[in-house]
Parts: C-alpha cells; sequence; structure tokens
C-alpha cells in the first residue's frame, strides 16, 4: 500500500479525512459566511467566541467541534472514589479515573493487580487530587489523592492516567488534607483529621487526653510511609511551602472534646506549622518512637510549641489553608468567623527561635463573609476566598489588606469584588493558582447545592461547578453544569504540563507481573493463545485483534481457578477490546497494546460465552468465544 493510501492510526483523522471531503463541496458556496474558528485551543481566557455578550462583558467559553482546551481539570470524585478529568474551559467530562472504587466500565476493582493493591477494599473517599512538582510548578507525572474513609494515599501515573500505587497510612483515620512537596517530587503530606487512642489496640478507649493524630509523610517516589508527627488536635486541610521547609495543617478541637459543641468552645484554633528538616533530623537521630504495630517513626509532639511543630493562633475552626504563587503568605480560612488570617512565611524561622511569638506571624485578618473556605489566587496579588454561608466568592487583595492590618489612620478597604453563587460554595480554585506560574485566568467554584438549577431527578441532586473569568478587573460567571456528587476539590492546570501516552507503553508496575507469568509459562503475551493448567489452577492466555479474539473457545473443569490473562494486539490508538465472562462477573477493559487479567472460580458447569463489551469493529458483536466448563 502507498503511503498516499495508508490507513489512518486513529479514529480521528479517519473520521476528520472523511469529513473532508464531503464539506469542500458546502464551503465552496459559503465564501461571505463567519467561518468557523480554527482547530486547537481557546487561545484567550474566554474562549472562543459563542453567542453574543454585552459590552464589556466575558465571552462564553465556547470550545466548537473538533477544538482542544487550554487546561486540564482534576477532580476529586468524593464517595464514588475516583478521579475525574475534566477540559478548561469547555467542562466537557473526558474521562473518569477508577481509583479506590470497583468501576464495572474498566474491571478496576476486579482485575488482578487493582484487586492486589485495593487490599479487598471496594470503596473510598476522595477529597483532594494534587498533581506532582519540580520548582514551583507542576511536571506532568503524577497524580495524588486520599481516601478519607480508608487512611490511604494513591498515586496516578500521568502518562496512562492509571492508578499504579496505593499506601495504606498507619496510626490514622479520617486522612483528609493531602499535599505534595513543591520543590521536588519528595514527600507527601497527609494530615489525619480524627483523634484516636494511640494505639488504636483497645487501650484509653475513654481516655481522651491520651488520643492524638498524625500529620504523614510518604515519598512521592516510592509510596513508603517514612514518619509521622503526632499532635493533639484534628488537623483539616494541608499545604508545603515552596522551598521543602515547611508543611501545614489547619487544626481544630485543640479543646480535645469529643463532641461538636466542645470542639468550638475556644476563641481561637491554629495553624499547625511542622519544621521539616527538624523532624527528619529527630528521626534519624532515633527520636521517633513505636505506635501499636507499625514500624513508622513517630515523633510525638503534642501539646506545647517545640522545634519540631509551632502553633499559630488563628479565629476558631480553620478549614482551608492555600499558599500564594510568591510563595511568602499561608492563607487560613477561619470557617466560623468572617475572617480569614494571612501568615507570613518568612516570619516562621523566628517563632521557631523564640524570637517573636507564634501569633506575630499573622500580618492580616480581612473581613471577607460569613463562613469562609478555602482561597485561590491570580497573578495579581488578588486572592479569591469561598464563602458557604454567604454563597458568594470574595476577590480581595492581599497587599491592601496587609495595610489595613497594620494602619492606625483610614484604612485600604482590600475587598474588591463579591460574587453570587449556587448554592453554599465548598472548594475553590483558579487556573495554575497552586503554582508560582498563576495565570489569572479561570476560576472555579464547586457548590455544594444545585437545588433549582437543574431539571428534577430526584431525591439526590447534582452538585453545580461553576467557572468564572477572572481576567478582567470583575468576575463574570461564564457557565454551570451540574455534577455528579460530590467533588471536593480541584486543579486546573496548563495542557502542556502533561503529556499522557496515547497508546501503553507497558511501564507501569503491574506489567512485571504479566512478565512473571509468562515467563513461568513460557508465553509471549502478544503471540500466545494457550491454557496452562497447574492443579486447579489454570491459566489462559489469549490475544485480541478486532474482530477477533486469539482463542474461539477454553475449556476448564468446574471449580477450577481460571487466570484469563488477554492482550489487546491492536495499534489503533482508541481502539479498545474488554473481556466478559457470561455469569461469571468477570467485565475488564485491554486497551490498545495492554495486557490485563481477571481470575475467577468457574464454579458452574456449561458453556459460557465470552465476548468483547467495547466496540471496536463492524464485526464487533460477533467477536466471542465460548468458555465450556466441564462437570
Amino acid at each position: 500500500m502507498s503511503k498516499k493510501e495508508s490507513k489512518p492510526d486513529n479514529r480521528r483523522e479517519f473520521l476528520v479525512g472523511s469529513l473532508a471531503v464531503g464539506a469542500s463541496a458546502v464551503l465552496a458556496g459559503c465564501e461571505n459566511k463567519t467561518q468557523a474558528p480554527p482547530p486547537g485551543g481557546s487561545g484567550t481566557a474566554a474562549g472562543s467566541a459563542g453567542a453574543a455578550t454585552a459590552p464589556g462583558a466575558a465571552k462564553v467559553p465556547h470550545i466548537g467541534p473538533g477544538q482542544l482546551d487550554d487546561y486540564y481539570g482534576f477532580w476529586s470524585g468524593g464517595q464514588s472514589g475516583e478521579i475525574r478529568i475534566l477540559g478548561i474551559p469547555s467542562m466537557r467530562e473526558l474521562k473518569r479515573i477508577a481509583v479506590f472504587n470497583r468501576d464495572a466500565a474498566t474491571g478496576w476493582g476486579g482485575t488482578d493487580y487493582s484487586k492486589e493493591i485495593l487490599g479487598g477494599t471496594l470503596s473510598g473517599d476522595t477529597h483532594h487530587v494534587h498533581p506532582s512538582y519540580n520548582e514551583g510548578t507542576y511536571d506532568g507525572r503524577y497524580i495524588y489523592v486520599n481516601d478519607k474513609a480508608h487512611a490511604r494515599l494513591a498515586r496516578v501515573d500521568c502518562e496512562a492516567m492509571e492508578v499504579d500505587k496505593i499506601t495504606a497510612i498507619p496510626n490514622s483515620q479520617g486522612t483528609h488534607g493531602i499535599f505534595p512537596q513543591r520543590h521536588k517530587t519528595g514527600l507527601v503530606l497527609c494530615n489525619g483529621e480524627f483523634r484516636t487512642p494511640q494505639a488504636n489496640d483497645g487501650r484509653d478507649l475513654e481516655d481522651a487526653t491520651k488520643w492524638g493524630s498524625m500529620h504523614t509523610a510518604i515519598d512521592g517516589e516510592s509510596m513508603e510511609v517514612k514518619w509521622q508527627v503526632m499532635v493533639e488536635g484534628n488537623m483539616d486541610l494541608c499545604a508545603t511551602d515552596y522551598k521543602g521547609t515547611y508543611s501545614f495543617a489547619t487544626s481544630y478541637n485543640l479543646e480535645g472534646a469529643l463532641d461538636s459543641e466542645g470542639m468550638m468552645a475556644n476563641e481561637r484554633d491554629c495553624l499547625y506549622v511542622f519544621n521539616i528538616p527538624e523532624i527528619e533530623k529527630a528521626v534519624a537521630e532515633g527520636k521517633g518512637i513505636k505506635v501499636g504495630d507499625s514500624e513508622v517513626p513517630v515523633i510525638d509532639a503534642r501539646g506545647d510549641n517545640g522545634p519540631y511543630v509551632q502553633r499559630i493562633p488563628v479565629p476558631k475552626s480553620p478549614h482551608g489553608v492555600n499558599i500564594d504563587p510568591t510563595g511568602k503568605y499561608a492563607v487560613v480560612s477561619g470557617k466560623l468567623s468572617p475572617t480569614v488570617s494571612v501568615v507570613a512565611i518568612d516570619k516562621l524561622a523566628d517563632v521557631f527561635g523564640g524570637k517573636v511569638k507564634p501569633r506575630d506571624a499573622v500580618i492580616a485578618e480581612p473581613e471577607v463573609g460569613l463562613g469562609p473556605l478555602h482561597t485561590a489566587f491570580d497573578n495579581k496579588g488578588n486572592a479569591y476566598t469561598s464563602i458557604f454561608l454567604d454563597s458568594v466568592v470574595t476577590k480581595w487583595n492581599i497587599d491592601k489588606a496587609i495595610q489595613a492590618y497594620t494602619a492606625k489612620g483610614e484604612k485600604p478597604d482590600p475587598i474588591i469584588q463579591k460574587l453570587d453563587v449556587h448554592y453554599q460554595i465548598g472548594h475553590i480554585n483558579a487556573s495554575m493558582s497552586e503554582t508560582k506560574e498563576a495565570d489569572g485566568k479561570w476560576l472555579i467554584a464547586l457548590c455544594k447545592f444545585s437545588k433549582d438549577r437543574f431539571l428534577n431527578v430526584g431525591p439526590l441532586h447534582s452538585e453545580n461547578d461553576q467557572l468564572i473569568d477572572i481576567s478582567g478587573d470583575k468576575m463574570v460567571l461564564v457557565h454551570d453544569g451540574p455534577t455528579y456528587p460530590e467533588p471536593h476539590d480541584a486543579v486546573i492546570a496548563k495542557k502542556e504540563l502533561f503529556h499522557p501516552k496515547k497508546m501503553q507503553k507497558r511501564t507501569m508496575p503491574r506489567f512485571e507481573l504479566y512478565k512473571k507469568w509468562a515467563e513461568e509459562d513460557g508465553v509471549d503475551l502478544f503471540k500466545d493463545n494457550k491454557v496452562v493448567r497447574k492443579g486447579k489452577n489454570v491459566r489462559v492466555y489469549m490475544t485480541s485483534l478486532a474482530p477477533n479474539f486469539g482463542m474461539k473457545e477454553f475449556k476448564v473443569k468446574k471449580g477450577d481457578t481460571v487466570q484469563l490473562i488477554v492482550t489487546n494486539q491492536d495499534k489503533v490508538e482508541d481502539l479498545c477490546h474488554g473481556v466478559c465472562v457470561s455469569k461469571h462477573d468477570v467485565n475488564y477493559l485491554v486497551n490498545p497494546q495492554d495486557t490485563q487479567s481477571h481470575t475467577f472460580v468457574a464454579d458452574k458447569a456449561g458453556v459460557y460465552w465470552y465476548y468483547c463489551p467495547w466496540f471496536c469493529h463492524a464485526l464487533h458483536l460477533e467477536m466471542r468465544g465460548r468458555m465450556t466448563v466441564e462437570a
């Protein structure tokens, strides 16, 4: 076949080529009409122009057919236990990454490798997603996400956008806020929200004075737990500085109470500041203790301020802590106060050195509204705080807030604008806001309630994600849309920083399993279709190439444990196959050039058809085979 006649290597090229022929005749007679915008990104903060807008208003973002978004959006999935990938500014959902959940579409939670790293737990509660960093910006390698329900941290490999590691966190419950170090792919810091007996093995069940919670450091490369620091309060959100010196945790319930009324007794709680070099020095010197069955060294820092932890007093029940793009300030939101507290990070060395009091590190405390939760930033020195009770986003200027805090005469007003959002906004984030490259273009408001904004679909209402243009002097709401509950946090990152592969590169840890099995059985995964029996354990090696499986039938005996290992030989980048075995709860995805496996028991005699559940060919329905189970 000549180069001119060669087949397209993906469906998009095929469709574009086919449509171009038909479209050329139509376009020939349309020279005087407005042409569609060229393919590619929107190129402006407001995206390609959609409907006409009023003078001075932001254009409604419109990404037309065939155009690509400017940003990736990484959303947590809340109780679903997943991560969602959106395109920004279109707000199109592009993919769902199964993490702590069973996913019937891909087979995650049923395939052998996913079952191994999930350890039998098929539910989770993802709250916070954060990409890995290098020199203060995203490096496109990993995405980390917590599981609050079961105290775990997962890592997604960004080449495949697939989970490659999950780590269980010892001595901890309610792992909530997490954050990677920003100067390199170093530690991922994880906050335990719930105070428990330490060790939690039946002792001290009623004596809450002996309880504590853990600030845990996990190596972002190996995913090994390196150390923990025990503190007395409930820890909430987490942050890190840009130099690798400090990590932060908002904390409530310094009272040590077990009920909500007692937890809100004090007028102030604190921001924990952890001195990472001092903690690591103490661990290296063997000053860590062992708690329970875990071998992880624990620094017990409950009580007074010291070399490892300082407590910055802030108004009661602080929730979010966010670091501005300059790395100068930590902004803490007082959930039960109308204020946010601005902490000067360059003053923390003097706090640890005893030269100034911890409260002296607070250099501003503007009133932003009732129920502040989280803060995002642009590239002009402005901050954007989500206000839960008022259902608004408050835009304010950091420098003016600092001036107002110290001014003795007339005080400048740091508040620039308040924008209504719908309804009860939780998390907020802006494009590149958590990096040194914040660009001040887009802001996302994750609203907890939608009420009457969408069609009624029953008692479980959708939530409402609202996109806000912040490129001008005023915030302008340009899009809202329903989302399945309950995303807690989101990150908006430039698409140029991420480079997912279009074809499976077979470099993830699970391929070590397949290589080991193939070597044991003398099998070439890409060529052989073979049944290997070892007693009651049967390995079935099978290939797939549209529209056929390499094996049209395999036979096993009732009671056999069957390991079905399938390799997709296709080289078209979006030509997926899958395997579904009738009446055996086996259903999983196999991407092009990928291998996946699922182990099950053939516990019923008879004939059971297996088929490809992913549409792959005009003869897709005929892509099948049968498993014969002999009595």
